[in-house]
């Protein structure tokens, strides 16, 4: 019995001894998370150095960005050129490249590389080898589920091996202009080599969002795993998204992903449409679950101190007034006519107290017109700040209708009949002219046919007079 209450006691010493090591530690560590989110709040925000612009708010994150998808307008900038840990994040350009490079209903085979290759503690949905999943669902996998396997066995279908996807990876990057990127897994696991930046990682969001099926998957917040052929279990994926959830509100998600590793720490981006306006933004570098209420800070920042601006609607320069010779309502055909326009949904993006005449406009023009439609671009800034443009087309409309596209099957030209016929009365007119003054000219110029006459008759008759000479 002694022995026995000895070794509880002994027991019990331990493992309170064992928390009090373990408790500072813990509190340590928390505290020093804490000092550096401290800090980082207090880092410059470069978008606050531009005369006029809306005041941006402090965060705690390392970097982040604001970027509106339909222009490539920057509202808010804090260190978004330094490289950093994307974490999970990255698996936004693993999807992209899929959708770009596979079908969706593709069977997605499992290799013993591409389970065995990630940690087993990591993020994964429990694939085995051998087992498959349709492309689509694969997608879900991913994007609700941060599946690690899953990633990888994507690259595998659509390159043929992880590293030829990585390839891939690295040079879609740099197709979308991103300069301080490089990809060295599939799914943001981490590597001294596999980093990237807020601004970077925004237009990768960029393109991403702009494809509907990619904002439909990346919005889910709950996706179902029925059995199937290629696997025998039945089970949920639940979205650690807090936006897609629903468990931190906000109106008009499209959409996002999460990353976590040590190092990199939080890691969020998130896409938001309201106002006119398709909103992405990438915070890097947080603790949680700060990156959800500094997301939400900058897309409040962003919806109520911008707004998007039509140019064609505000725009007064550029066109003409009138374009008389190309286009009339009272064209005698009532027929299709060619004009000069602005496309109907060329934007800008200005602070909500500026107007499209407080930007500064400058014109390049397009040397592909025929393919195009498009006759010249006007880019638009504001003390600086590129903000959006607008392109003046060859517009072909009818009675009742309207084309704005950037391109045109038909290159026909009517033209306004009354000048037509101007025309035409002015060149018989001419002609008449002409006519009448040759017949004067015949009338002063020459003998008669009655003088010719009498003439030769003179020389006959004087001819007869003379008679032979011999």
């Amino acid at each position: 019995m002694y022995f026995s209450n000895f070794v509880k006691k002994t027991s019990a010493l331990i493992i309170f001894l064992s928390l009090l090591i373990e408790f500072p530690l813990v509190s340590h560590a928390e505290s020093d998370a804490e000092s550096a989110q401290v800090a980082r709040k207090s880092l410059p925000i470069q978008s606050n150095e531009i005369q006029g612009w809306p005041e941006g708010p402090q965060i705690g994150a390392e970097a982040a960005i604001l970027l509106d998808v339909n222009t490539g307008t920057i509202l808010y900038e804090k260190n978004i050129h330094e490289e950093l840990y994307p974490a999970s994040t990255t698996k936004i350009m693993t999807c992209l490249l899929a959708v770009e490079n596979a079908s969706l209903d593709d069977r997605v085979d499992f290799s013993y590389d591409a389970i065995h290759s990630v940690p087993a503690d990591g993020s994964k949905i429990g694939m085995d080898a051998g087992e498959y999943l349709s492309l689509e669902e694969s997608l879900y996998g991913i994007m609700v589920g941060s599946a690690n396997e899953v990633s990888n066995a994507v690259a595998e279908h659509v390159s043929g091996s992880i590293d030829a996807f990585v390839n891939l990876m690295n040079e879609k990057a740099s197709s979308l202009g991103c300069t301080n990127t490089h990809f060295s897994n599939t799914n943001g696991l981490q590597s001294p080599d596999h980093y990237t930046s807020a601004y970077d990682l925004a237009l990768i969001a960029k393109e991403f969002f702009s494809n509907e099926l990619l904002c439909r998957v990346g919005n889910t917040p709950r996706y179902h795993f029925a059995p199937s052929a290629g696997q025998p279990d039945d089970f949920y994926l639940n979205n650690k998204h807090k936006l897609i959830t629903g468990e931190i509100p906000y109106e008009g998600i499209v959409g996002g992903k999460t990353g976590y590793t040590d190092l990199a720490r939080e890691t969020l981006v998130t896409c938001a449409e309201k106002n006119g306006m398709k909103l992405v933004c990438v915070v890097l570098m947080e603790e949680s679950p700060a990156q959800f209420t500094d997301t939400v800070t900058l897309f409040d920042y962003g919806f109520n101190n911008f707004k998007s601006v039509n140019v064609k609607s505000e725009e007064t320069g550029y066109i003409p007034n009138d374009n008389a010779f190309f286009t009339s309502n009272d064209d005698i055909f009532n027929t299709q006519s060619i004009s000069f326009e602005f496309g109907r949904n060329d934007n800008v993006i200005l602070p909500v107290t500026a107007s499209l005449s407080d930007a500064v406009s400058t014109v390049s023009y397009d040397g592909n017109t025929d393919s195009t439609g498009i006759v010249s671009t006007i880019n638009y800034s504001f003390n600086g700040v590129p903000i959006g443009s607008g392109h003046i087309l060859i517009s072909q409309s009818a009675q009742g209708g309207s084309s704005n596209d950037y391109s045109s099957s038909s290159r026909m030209i009517y033209i306004n009949m009354k000048i037509i016929l101007a025309v035409v009365a002015v060149t018989g007119g001419s002609i008449i002219f002409l006519i009448y003054l040759a017949s004067l000219i015949g009338a002063f110029s020459g003998v008669s046919k009655e003088d010719r006459k009498r003439l030769n008759r003179r020389k006959r008759e004087a001819k007869k007079r003379s008679g032979p000479r011999f």
